[in-house]
């Protein structure tokens, strides 16, 4: 796994929005971008999850974390448009956007796949991504220096059978990064990349593996050097990048 040492003010004075970020991990996304100098938020669709993480991050960093309630399935455009309003007035530029929001979805053949699930896994997989992003954009356009992470998965990258919906929705991703990161080249700040976490011991993998021993894989706390270092004003230089947490190389990259 990729080893960067972050400076304990690396996201000093920077503000980062997560998505899906009362679980998993999001969740260890925004605990630790707060211990690393952040003002986090946290988006999610369970206020009582969000309210606990919420209220670890402020016994340790007063005023450091907003929470936002969100149900992607149902939100309308005008709550899109609120809660950019809303960060733009509690943190003024957003220096980066977590888009870790995830539905899995039925694990069955594309014949049998019933449509209600297809729908929803569609509207907060990719939908509510995009209507997230285009709300935000100008909020991250008063950075000097933001990023968005999209997370991505292998079954987004290659075809698997029985992935359904939630494969579809990874392949979408990655095109819709690739192509906001065609748009912003050379015009702004803000720099665009997918990442694929690769298997993590979270309840999306043992939804997906129910006979897999959660044990046997990484936790979320081992990803967080890569979260941390694409955060990081090193992470310039990439841009438009699909990446992968177990095979990340700096080098490979410069």
């Amino acid at each position: 796994m990729f080893d960067y040492q972050a400076p304990a003010n690396l996201l000093s004075k920077k503000a980062i929005l997560i998505t899906g970020a009362s679980d998993g991990i999001g969740k260890v996304c925004a605990t630790t971008f707060a211990d690393y100098g952040a003002t986090v938020i946290l988006l999610g669709r369970s206020q009582e999850k969000l309210e606990t993480v919420y209220d670890t991050i402020e016994s340790k960093h007063p005023g450091k974390a907003f929470l936002h309630p969100m149900d992607f399935i149902t939100a309308k455009d005008e709550e899109y448009s609120d809660l950019a309003k809303s960060v733009a007035k509690h943190v003024g530029a957003l220096d980066g956007i977590i888009h870790n929001a995830a539905l899995l979805g039925a694990r069955t053949p594309l014949e049998f796949y019933p449509a209600q699930d297809w729908q929803k896994v569609m509207q907060v997989n990719v939908n509510a991504v995009f209507y997230l992003t285009k709300a935000l954009l100008p909020v991250l356009s008063k950075s000097r220096d933001a990023r968005i992470v999209f997370i991505s998965s292998s079954v987004g990258r290659v075809g698997r059978a029985y992935w359904g919906a939630y494969a579809v929705s990874k392949f979408a991703i990655e095109g819709l990064m690739q192509t906001l990161a065609a748009e912003l080249e050379n015009t702004s700040n803000i720099r665009v990349n997918s990442l694929n976490p690769g298997a993590v011991s979270t309840k999306m993998r043992q939804a997906a593996y129910p006979a897999e021993d959660p044990g046997l894989q990484p936790c979320p706390e081992s990803l967080m050097p890569i979260y941390l270092y694409l955060l990081s004003s090193e992470a310039k230089i990439l841009h438009g990048q699909t990446l992968n947490a177990r095979e990340f190389n700096l080098q490979a990259q410069r």
